[in-house]
């Protein structure tokens, strides 16, 4: 029995780790350690479930971790990684097409397997929220800000930039940029937004420039990993920001280092996320590595 499958989405990578047979202590240090690209396997983060045996027709409950053991709340590429992974345990209940429900701390999201031998997977991320409330985003003078948070001004290490700010199951700051964003963009100006003061909870970043109105260029910054490749929820929130602002027609391709993903944005805000997933490598923990991680909490914590 394997300890631990790794699968990646357009260049995001994840852990998916089966707490009904694998005893894996749900810790933060145990999840960065095995997270950690040089003493662990390596990933961007840490998907933990089902909690209980999968039922057809019933939702099936899953953790999301950050690489440095936060709490994700809703990952696209996460719930599809996680998706299509069910599909190969067991193909005759999640691989034919029909949509069943992945259950997060952030809510319910539907899931269609649309080509298993593909790794084509659909999600659907909700109607997100544009109220500062919701990222919990401040005024300069450190009380809440009210109403919404479109095209807002940030002062950030010197520079003046307007954001909008979305909630889609975790807090994002989308950047619109004239020319194409980089990988050096996002690393410079990402820490400052993520960990900017009038963000208290921390955000996720995307820097953003459409090239017309159907297609994206996308890099992003995340609050609990870092510089990544590619962001499902945060190609989500771009475009729902983009859609706002009127800066974009409903069907969208985001264009990111790691891959590409679509998004199609109803007429009710509701956000619709399609792309591919593959798992990438299956095996057990090393006793050295086992060692380490059961040295990371006294008592077993896996729920």
């Amino acid at each position: 029995m394997n300890d631990f499958f790794k699968y990646q989405a357009a260049g995001n990578d994840y852990l998916v780790i089966d707490p009904r047979h694998t005893d894996f202590p749900v810790t933060r240090e145990a999840i960065r350690l095995v997270c950690d690209r040089r003493l662990g396997i390596g990933a961007d983060g840490l998907l933990h479930g089902p909690l209980e045996p999968p039922r057809p027709g019933a939702p099936v409950s899953l953790d999301l971790y950050n690489s440095d053991g936060s709490d994700c709340g809703r990952s696209g590429n996460g719930l599809r990684m996680f998706a299509l992974h069910l599909a190969g345990q067991e193909p005759g209940a999640w691989a034919d097409g029909g949509e069943f429900t992945l259950r997060t701390a952030a809510g319910d999201s539907p899931v269609r397997v649309l080509d298993a031998s593909e790794g084509r997977v659909e999600v659907g991320m909700g109607r997100p929220g544009f109220d500062a409330a919701d990222v919990s985003l401040l005024r300069e003078d450190g009380t809440p800000l009210d109403g919404r948070a479109v095209n807002v001004p940030l002062a950030v290490d010197g520079d003046e930039l307007t954001v909008t700010c979305v909630y889609n199951g975790n807090p994002h700051t989308v950047v619109r940029v004239d020319d194409t964003p980089t990988a050096e963009l996002a690393r410079r100006l990402g820490p400052g937004i993520a960990g900017h003061e009038r963000f208290p909870n921390r955000t996720n970043v995307q820097f953003v420039r459409m090239v017309n109105r159907s297609v994206m260029e996308l890099e992003v910054f995340e609050r609990g990993a870092g510089y990544v490749t590619a962001s499902g929820a945060g190609a989500c929130a771009a475009v729902s920001a983009a859609r706002e602002l009127g800066l974009c027609d409903a069907r969208v391709e985001v264009r990111m280092p790691g891959g590409t993903v679509e998004i199609s944005v109803a007429e009710d805000g509701h956000v619709t996320m399609t792309g591919d997933a593959e798992q990438v490598a299956a095996g057990s923990f090393a006793p050295a590595l086992r060692a380490r991680l059961d040295r990371t909490t006294p008592a077993k914590t896996v729920r």
